[in-house]
């Protein structure tokens, strides 16, 4: 079995620095349990800002409300391992229920906490709540700091946009020569970069916290839109019985569409060039043939499937700063 490289990445050091600064903060405090500081963190880092922010008031939240079951628990009947199973098994079905299951291990940690102690005092209340704001206040701070990944979301765009002009000019091929030996291989490492793309991209969104989208989630999206047609365009051109005239004219749509693919929004010159070719398509002679009746009504849907295309693109505000001319 081949090992995977070793690599520290961010969250990893800054599981590390978190867990450390907590655990000095606490001894500096001369707190009990001050180790427990440390566990708190841990389990606070996050991979982005809002899980971070989520993960820390859910594990708040259950700690209070661990406090307030051993206080029931213990005080009221006894400081005994039974009794812990039963408030456990009490605990953990509140905890789901209130949609808070997340802040368990946490809440865990100073239920033993007061178990170990054998008395629920003031100075180990205030003992617990200390420990529960460094951890988790330390973990929300090393986890403000997120490295951009914008470098990478541009790196994915210019790769989906490649991809999409080489399946448009495969298109091309087809309707020009009737054949063609393109593999599609494209399509499938399409589909997988978008994948991949959308993901990341909405990484960028949870690391912000005010921001509910990004620019680049929302152009995924758009290209994740436009890849379905995509899809859906390729059999209606590869499964014609027969070559027509009208096919150069889609073929030369086709091409000057390929040659434009990126960023920018100007997707309503070419709703105007494909309405030309509607016209032009609708000029032609009519076919006198079942096959090439056939042909042109795939054509036909290809034109329509190409007016959804474009409808996708120009409903998509694009990127500012980025270039324009001819872009769709």
């Amino acid at each position: 079995m081949k090992l995977k490289p070793y690599s520290i990445g961010y969250r990893t050091m800054k599981t590390a620095a978190g867990a450390a600064v907590a655990i000095y903060l606490a001894q500096l405090l001369q707190l009990d349990y001050y180790v427990s500081a440390g566990i708190l963190t841990i389990l606070c880092v996050q991979p982005t800002k809002k899980k971070s922010i989520r993960a820390a008031f859910s594990r708040f939240v259950a700690s209070l409300i661990a406090i307030a079951y051993t206080f029931v628990f213990f005080e009221g009947i006894a400081y005994h391992p039974a009794i812990l199973g039963i408030l456990i098994l009490l605990f953990i079905p509140l905890l789901v229920s209130l949609r808070f299951s997340d802040g368990f291990v946490s809440s865990a940690v100073i239920i033993l906490h007061i178990l170990d102690a054998g008395d629920l005092t003031l100075g180990l209340f205030l003992n617990e709540l200390s420990l529960m704001l460094i951890g988790f206040g330390t973990a929300l701070l090393v986890n403000m700091y997120m490295p951009s990944i914008e470098r990478r979301l541009n790196a994915y765009q210019v790769e989906i946009e490649h991809l999409y002009s080489k399946i448009l000019n495969e298109m091309v091929v087809y309707l020009r020569n009737g054949s063609s030996d393109w593999s599609g291989k494209e399509l499938m490492e399409t589909a997988e970069l978008l994948k991949k793309a959308k993901a990341l991209a909405y990484q960028d969104v949870e690391n912000h916290v005010t921001r509910l989208e990004n620019k680049y989630y929302r152009y995924f999206d758009m290209r994740e839109q436009q890849f379905e047609i995509i899809e859906r365009i390729l059999p209606k051109i590869s499964t014609m019985p027969v070559m027509v005239r009208h096919s150069g004219l889609i073929a030369d749509f086709l091409e000057d569409l390929s040659d434009h693919v990126h960023s920018g929004n100007t997707a309503h010159r070419y709703l105007e060039k494909l309405e030309v070719v509607k016209k032009e398509f609708a000029d032609m002679p009519l076919p006198d043939s079942h096959e090439k009746f056939l042909a042109m009504a795939s054509l036909y849907q290809v034109i329509e499937e190409m007016d959804s295309y474009l409808e996708i693109k120009q409903s998509y505000k694009g990127f500012e700063n980025k270039k324009t001319a001819g872009s769709f």
